[in-house]
C-alpha cells in the first residue's frame, strides 16, 4: 500500500519532470527566443550579439551584449521586415560569419565607412543591425530609466514665472 505523503510526492516529481522536458527537448544550437520567420543558428545569434557589441560597445554603461540587443533585432526583422528584406538580411549574416573577433570588428568598421565590402546584401544586413540596435539601446530599460530624464507634462509648473503684459 502507498500512503498518501509517498503518492504526493510522486506526483509532484512527476509534474516538475514535466515542466522541464519542453526545455531539454529544444534543439541545441537554435536561437534563444521563438521566432516565426527567421531560422537562425546559436552561432548566428552570437555572430549578431558580437556584432552588436561592437556597434555599442560596453564602457561605463552597459554595452549591446549586456542589453541583449541582438535578441531584439532578431524580433524585429522577424517580425516587421517582409520575407524578402529577412532573406536578404540573412544572406548577409552570412558574409560576417566565420571569421575570428579581430578581423569581425575591421570589417564591420570597413562596411561602417563603406570601404572594401561590394556585396550589397552585407551592407543590407549591416544598416538593419546598427539602425535596430539604436534603436533598441535607445528604447531599452536601462536608457529610459538611468540615461534619460522623463517628465509626465511637457514642461514642469512654476507658479512664479514673472509674466510680462
Amino acid at each position: 500500500m502507498i500512503n498518501r505523503r509517498t503518492a504526493i510526492r510522486q506526483v509532484m516529481i512527476l509534474a516538475g519532470g514535466m515542466a522541464l522536458v519542453p526545455s531539454l527537448v529544444k534543439a541545441s544550437g537554435g536561437p534563444s527566443i521563438a521566432l516565426r520567420n527567421l531560422v537562425l543558428s546559436g552561432e548566428e545569434e552570437s555572430l549578431m550579439a558580437s556584432v552588436a557589441e561592437i556597434i555599442i560597445p560596453k564602457t561605463q554603461t552597459p554595452g549591446a551584449r549586456d542589453l541583449n540587443l541582438h535578441l531584439f533585432v532578431m524580433k524585429m526583422v522577424d517580425d516587421c521586415y517582409d520575407e524578402g528584406s529577412q532573406q536578404r538580411f540573412l544572406r548577409g549574416l552570412k558574409v560576417f560569419s566565420g571569421i575570428d573577433a579581430a578581423s569581425l570588428k575591421e570589417l564591420v568598421v570597413s562596411v561602417n565607412f563603406g570601404k572594401a565590402v561590394a556585396d550589397e546584401d552585407a551592407k543590407y544586413f549591416y544598416r538593419v543591425m546598427k539602425q535596430q540596435t539604436i534603436n533598441g539601446y535607445m528604447n531599452s530599460k536601462y536608457v529610459m530609466t538611468n540615461l534619460i530624464v522623463w517628465e509626465l507634462v511637457p514642461a514642469r509648473y512654476n507658479g512664479y514665472f514673472p509674466v510680462k503684459s
